[in-house]
């Protein structure tokens, strides 16, 4: 089993910004204000011949009963139970605090190697205050600067001091489907991610943005692996004032560029709205697997025909989309989850799809003498043959004369075509012309 390391402290000691240098890239965000990082979420690392996953946690505030504040805590305690060693993160610079004095304490309790670090020793003197810290009982206090790096390493060979010994595993990590949970905030996302894991992975609150991290999860589902990503609400540029939510929602996206498959949540009450045709066109244009899940149908008055209106409703907004798979759920219920993973494995199965060339020819021929290519500036166009040149995601190449003439509306002639013919649910299909 790979190592697990879980960063614990009192808020705005810099836990998400050594998570970032642990891992090497900024993944969590990085805020002066406290209460930021409110899930959990997950990274991988390297130091010395281990690999290791890192955990970065919410600021831990003892007997507040705030309800985000409680919610912060009992992630906080999950994320203790998962890892093997404990980073115990202070401040240098602002020295002890009671907050520090109530983390002490509740790591006493733990029967887990606990590391002590001082963060934010930027230089030689100010890491010398960092001997203020030993009246916690550690053996030894690891003066780090989290932003210059300093230190980081010896705080690593402290920690991989506690991994198990073991031969390096020299085998390639297999890489899993990943899955992008997106969506306007409050329709749901980390409910289903929940239900989906069966587990209490990301915060669960009515309170609209509480995620503003991604959150990648492991899932398996029948034998089969796949890595999920629950993201930040998405809201229109206009209503994204705070620089932490602008930075959610780059996250977001950025998701989407990173997965396989887009599942965008629409909340069935509120309906579907512009933002939500944003992420699709998002997902189209970087060419991911697509599924559209309306959610909190178990909060709609409904009769034996709401499931059909409403999917036809949604696909009146996009016309041009209605490649994309529509699903009624139910994340509190579990109301059709099941379903959405059988989903996921036909649009993954579709979006490695590969037409040979011989059918694809013959599919050319046939639609072309069921509608003839048109005339332009008197000479009649032609395709010669075709290929895909590429699967996950499709790229077929058309090869014609005068490909800059081809009118947008045969183009949509032959991909509807295409889909009537060879499926490909849920996943756009790119189609290139050239000059032959």
């Amino acid at each position: 089993m790979t190592p697990v390391v879980a960063i614990v402290g009192r808020p705005n000691v810099g836990k998400s910004t050594l998570f970032n240098r642990l891992i090497g890239e900024r993944r969590a965000i990085v805020h002066d204000s406290s209460g930021v990082t409110r899930d959990r979420h997950y990274g991988e690392a390297f130091w010395n011949g281990f690999d290791f996953r890192v955990i970065d946690t919410g600021g831990y505030v003892p007997d507040n009963p705030d309800k985000i504040v409680a919610s912060i805590r009992d992630q906080v305690d999950l994320a203790i139970d998962e890892a093997d060693v404990l980073i115990f993160l202070v401040d240098v610079r602002t020295g002890i605090m009671e907050a520090d004095r109530a983390v002490a304490q509740m790591l006493r309790l733990q029967d887990k190697p606990v590391v002590l670090a001082a963060n934010k020793a930027d230089n030689q003197n100010i890491a010398l205050d960092a001997a203020e810290f030993y009246e916690f009982g550690y053996d030894e206090v690891f003066p780090v600067s989290s932003m210059s790096g300093t230190g980081t390493g010896e705080l690593l060979d402290e920690i991989c001091s506690h991994f198990p010994k073991k031969e390096a595993d020299t085998a390639e990590q297999p890489r899993y489907p990943r899955l992008a949970i997106v969506g306007r905030p409050n329709v749901g996302k980390s409910s289903l991610v929940n239900k989906l894991l069966n587990d209490e992975r990301s915060l669960v609150s009515d309170i609209a943005g509480t995620t503003r991290d991604s959150i990648n999860s492991m899932l398996k589902y029948y034998n089969k692996y796949y890595e999920i990503i629950d993201t930040a609400g998405l809201r229109r540029k206009t209503r994204v004032k705070e620089s932490v939510e602008f930075y959610s929602t780059l996250r977001s996206f950025k998701a989407i560029r990173e997965c396989d498959v887009a599942i965008l949540l629409i909340d069935a009450v509120v309906g579907f709205e512009s933002q939500d045709v944003r992420v699709l066109k998002e997902a189209e244009k970087f060419n991911k697997g697509i599924i559209i899940l309306i959610n909190k149908w178990d909060m709609v008055e409904k009769d034996n025909k709401s499931n059909e209106l409403y999917i036809n409703a949604v696909y009146e907004r996009i016309p041009d989309m209605k490649y994309i798979p529509v699903l009624t759920v139910s994340a509190l219920t579990g109301q059709r989850v099941q379903k959405l993973m059988e989903l996921v494995d036909k649009v993954l199965e579709e979006r490695q799809k590969s037409i040979p060339t011989g059918k694809l020819n013959k599919f050319i021929e046939t639609i072309t003498q069921e509608r003839p290519l048109p005339q332009k500036r008197g000479h009649t166009l032609s395709i010669k043959y075709g290929t895909q040149v590429k699967a996950s995601p499709p790229v077929f190449a058309f090869f014609m004369n005068h490909p800059y003439e081809m009118p947008a509306n045969y183009r949509r002639f032959i991909e509807n075509r295409l889909r009537s013919t060879f499926g490909f649910e849920g996943v756009p299909i790119t189609m290139v012309f050239k000059e032959k």
